[in-house]
C-alpha cells in the first residue's frame, strides 16, 4: 500500500510576470508539505513577489502546511511581495482562523481581489491613524 493515499497536486500559472497563482488540490499535510514548499521556493527563485494560493480543493490542512504559508510570506514581505490564500475550504479555513494565520495573511475568495488588493497602493508606516 502506498504511503500517499492522498498525493497533492500543484499547479502554477503566471497572472502576471510578478505573481504567482499556486493551485493546490488535495491533502496539505506533513506527506506533501516538502512537495508544496518546493513549488514556492521555485517561484521565489524566478522572481515572484505575489503568492496567490488557491486552497479551495485542499480538504485537510495541518500545521506543516500552515507553517509553509507563513514561511513563504515571510519571506514574499522581504522582497517586498505579498501572499494571499484564495478560497480556502471551510476546514482550512478553520485552522487558518483559530491559529491567527488569517489575521496575517489575507484570505480573498477570488484572485481577481486578490489581485485587487496587490495592485492597492500600501499604506507609508505610520500613516494608519491619520
Amino acid at each position: 500500500m502506498s504511503i500517499a493515499q492522498n498525493p497533492l497536486s500543484v499547479e502554477v500559472t503566471l497572472p502576471r510576470d510578478d505573481v504567482a497563482l499556486v493551485t493546490v488540490e488535495g491533502h496539505l499535510d506533513l506527506d506533501t508539505a516538502t512537495e508544496f514548499q518546493a513549488h514556492l521556493a521555485n517561484q521565489l527563485h524566478h522572481g515572484r513577489r505575489h503568492f496567490l494560493l488557491d486552497l479551495s480543493a485542499v480538504p485537510f490542512m495541518d500545521s506543516s502546511g500552515m507553517n509553509i504559508i507563513l514561511r513563504v510570506y515571510q519571506e514574499a514581505r522581504e522582497l517586498p511581495g505579498t501572499v494571499h490564500v484564495i478560497n480556502p475550504t471551510p476546514a482550512v479555513r478553520r485552522v487558518l482562523d483559530l491559529t491567527g494565520v488569517s489575521l496575517t495573511v489575507p484570505v480573498s475568495e477570488k484572485v481577481d481581489d486578490a489581485l485587487a488588493l496587490i495592485d492597492r497602493p500600501q499604506a507609508a508606516p505610520g500613516d494608519e491613524g491619520a
